[in-house]
Protein backbone atom coordinates (compact mmCIF):
# COMPACT_ATOMS: atom_id res chain seq x y z
CA UNK A 1 0.00 0.00 0.00
CA UNK A 2 1.17 3.65 -0.84
CA UNK A 3 1.33 6.20 1.42
CA UNK A 4 0.39 10.16 0.26
CA UNK A 5 4.18 10.96 0.79
CA UNK A 6 5.34 8.47 -1.88
CA UNK A 7 2.46 9.41 -4.43
CA UNK A 8 3.87 13.09 -4.46
CA UNK A 9 7.20 12.30 -4.37
CA UNK A 10 6.34 10.30 -7.69
CA UNK A 11 4.22 12.94 -9.37
CA UNK A 12 6.99 15.74 -8.72
CA UNK A 13 9.64 15.13 -11.40
CA UNK A 14 6.70 15.12 -13.72
CA UNK A 15 4.70 18.12 -12.27
CA UNK A 16 8.91 20.11 -12.59
CA UNK A 17 8.71 19.24 -16.03
CA UNK A 18 5.23 20.08 -17.11
CA UNK A 19 6.21 23.68 -15.48
CA UNK A 20 9.73 23.49 -17.09
CA UNK A 21 7.82 23.17 -20.52
CA UNK A 22 5.31 25.43 -20.03
CA UNK A 23 7.58 28.74 -18.81
CA UNK A 24 9.62 27.44 -21.94
CA UNK A 25 6.54 27.60 -24.17
CA UNK A 26 5.28 31.38 -22.93
CA UNK A 27 9.21 32.56 -23.39
CA UNK A 28 9.13 31.21 -26.70
CA UNK A 29 5.81 33.31 -27.75
CA UNK A 30 7.36 36.05 -25.71
CA UNK A 31 10.43 37.01 -27.70
CA UNK A 32 10.09 34.69 -31.01
CA UNK A 33 12.60 33.20 -32.29
CA UNK A 34 15.98 34.60 -33.59
CA UNK A 35 16.62 35.21 -36.70
CA UNK A 36 19.76 34.49 -38.57
CA UNK A 37 21.73 36.79 -39.81
CA UNK A 38 22.75 37.45 -43.78
CA UNK A 39 26.88 37.01 -44.44
CA UNK A 40 28.35 39.64 -44.30
CA UNK A 41 28.74 39.88 -48.24
CA UNK A 42 25.13 39.43 -48.70
CA UNK A 43 22.50 36.72 -48.75
CA UNK A 44 22.72 36.16 -52.55
CA UNK A 45 20.68 35.46 -55.24
CA UNK A 46 20.27 31.57 -54.38
CA UNK A 47 21.08 29.41 -52.03
CA UNK A 48 24.37 28.43 -53.51
CA UNK A 49 25.35 31.48 -53.20
CA UNK A 50 24.24 32.27 -49.11
CA UNK A 51 26.17 29.20 -48.71
CA UNK A 52 29.22 30.30 -50.38
CA UNK A 53 29.31 33.77 -48.36
CA UNK A 54 28.45 32.05 -44.60
CA UNK A 55 31.55 29.63 -45.68
CA UNK A 56 33.63 33.14 -46.45
CA UNK A 57 32.47 34.60 -43.08
CA UNK A 58 33.87 31.39 -41.57
CA UNK A 59 36.96 31.00 -43.30
CA UNK A 60 37.73 35.19 -42.18
CA UNK A 61 36.75 34.00 -38.19
CA UNK A 62 39.54 31.06 -38.15
CA UNK A 63 41.87 33.44 -40.16
CA UNK A 64 41.43 35.95 -37.27
CA UNK A 65 41.93 32.99 -34.70
CA UNK A 66 44.92 32.33 -36.36
CA UNK A 67 46.38 35.63 -36.33
CA UNK A 68 45.31 36.10 -32.35
CA UNK A 69 47.64 32.78 -32.13
CA UNK A 70 50.25 33.85 -33.92
CA UNK A 71 50.11 37.14 -31.73
CA UNK A 72 49.68 35.61 -28.87
CA UNK A 73 52.39 33.21 -29.58
CA UNK A 74 55.32 35.98 -30.10
CA UNK A 75 53.76 37.62 -26.73
CA UNK A 76 54.67 34.70 -24.82
CA UNK A 77 57.91 34.28 -26.56
CA UNK A 78 58.44 37.95 -26.38
CA UNK A 79 57.53 37.98 -22.56
CA UNK A 80 59.54 34.35 -22.14
CA UNK A 81 63.15 36.56 -23.47
CA UNK A 82 62.42 39.24 -20.80
CA UNK A 83 62.39 36.53 -18.08
CA UNK A 84 65.79 35.40 -18.78
CA UNK A 85 67.27 38.83 -19.31
CA UNK A 86 66.96 39.08 -15.74
CA UNK A 87 68.18 35.80 -14.96
CA UNK A 88 71.79 36.64 -17.46
CA UNK A 89 71.04 33.88 -19.97
CA UNK A 90 69.79 36.40 -22.33
CA UNK A 91 70.46 39.96 -23.36
CA UNK A 92 68.38 43.02 -24.11
CA UNK A 93 69.55 42.79 -27.94
CA UNK A 94 67.93 39.38 -28.18
CA UNK A 95 65.24 40.60 -26.57
CA UNK A 96 64.92 43.49 -29.44
CA UNK A 97 65.79 40.93 -31.94
CA UNK A 98 62.66 38.75 -30.82
CA UNK A 99 60.04 41.39 -30.95
CA UNK A 100 61.38 42.54 -34.20
CA UNK A 101 61.29 39.54 -36.10
CA UNK A 102 58.12 38.54 -33.87
CA UNK A 103 56.43 41.86 -35.91
CA UNK A 104 57.81 41.25 -38.79
CA UNK A 105 56.29 37.33 -38.79
CA UNK A 106 52.88 38.90 -37.98
CA UNK A 107 52.95 41.37 -40.70
CA UNK A 108 53.86 38.57 -43.06
CA UNK A 109 51.00 36.35 -41.58
CA UNK A 110 48.10 39.01 -41.61
CA UNK A 111 49.19 39.51 -45.57
CA UNK A 112 49.00 36.19 -46.06
CA UNK A 113 46.30 35.64 -44.81
CA UNK A 114 44.97 38.51 -46.17
CA UNK A 115 45.77 37.00 -49.42
CA UNK A 116 44.27 33.70 -49.06
CA UNK A 117 40.96 34.80 -48.04
CA UNK A 118 41.30 37.47 -51.16
CA UNK A 119 40.93 34.03 -53.27
CA UNK A 120 37.40 33.14 -52.50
Amino acid sequence: MQTIHSILTAQRPRRAFALAMTWMSSLAQAQGLPTLEDPSRGSGKGIMDTLRNYGYDIVMLVALLVVASMFIGVCYHAYGTYAEIHTGRKTWGQFGLTVAIGAVLLVVGIWLLTEATGVL
